[in-house]
């Protein structure tokens, strides 16, 4: 029997990539106005390649960006790609249709639930806040709660020992199939892929898999 039900963040409860593609782009057109010397779509191209390697979370991404295009950081267009950036990322987050929704008939049907999120505890929470969703939640794991990145063990055993559940009590949502659901099945929890946060898997070992949030409710009165 489900008695918690355990979210990812990015791509599950927020558009995270499309916030984050949206943001970038934002962020090349100021600096190339800004005096950057390098088109669009070559600049963007850089950028996530460095993202691949760096990480989404680096906080130093612009500077990496600039030594690699320029070899050398100009403050003038730091400055500026970062202020666009931050613009549009503040503007954008808001959740998936029907988050609080659902999140709402899960309570009702007295569900614990929680977040399991690799992304720093501060970034997590200022994502929550700006969607509001902070008190929707029992359990919020972050990376700095154990930092250990999914599909490690010890994200999911560190939500499962503060709702004092068992593995098999709990379902866990998110849209990464090497992390999220990798990481639940190792520890024995129940799993779900939200197809709808990455369109381009199409099989997963997941024990379900939803197109939209609203699907959820489904799994959890079975």
């Amino acid at each position: 029997m489900i008695k918690a039900v355990l979210f990812d963040l990015d791509n599950t409860l927020v558009d995270f990539m499309k916030m984050k593609h949206l943001s970038c782009e934002a962020a090349i057109d100021a600096m190339i106005g800004a005096g950057l010397d390098t088109n669009h779509q070559h600049a963007k191209k850089i950028l996530f390649e460095l993202y691949d390697k760096y990480g989404l979370e680096e906080k130093t991404i612009f500077q990496k960006f600039l030594k690699k295009v320029e070899g050398k950081i100009n403050y003038k267009i730091l400055a500026s790609g970062i202020v666009a950036y931050r613009k549009v990322r503040s503007g954008f987050l808001e959740p998936y249709p029907n988050v609080d929704y659902v999140l709402l008939k899960l309570k009702a049907m007295g569900l614990k639930t929680g977040i399991i999120t690799d992304a720093p505890r501060l970034k997590a929470w200022i994502r929550l806040a700006s969607m509001r969703l902070t008190n929707y939640f029992d359990v919020v794991i972050t990376f700095d709660d154990t930092r250990k990145h999914k599909p490690s063990k010890h994200p999911f055993l560190a939500a499962l020992n503060k709702l004092e559940l068992k593995p098999e009590e709990c379902l866990m949502i998110g849209d990464w199939p090497e992390r999220d659901i990798k990481g639940a099945s190792k520890v024995g929890m129940q799993t779900c892929f939200a197809s709808y946060g990455n369109l381009k898997i199409k099989k997963t070992s997941a024990d379900f898999k939803i197109k939209n949030l609203k699907e959820l409710l489904k799994i959890v009165k079975k």
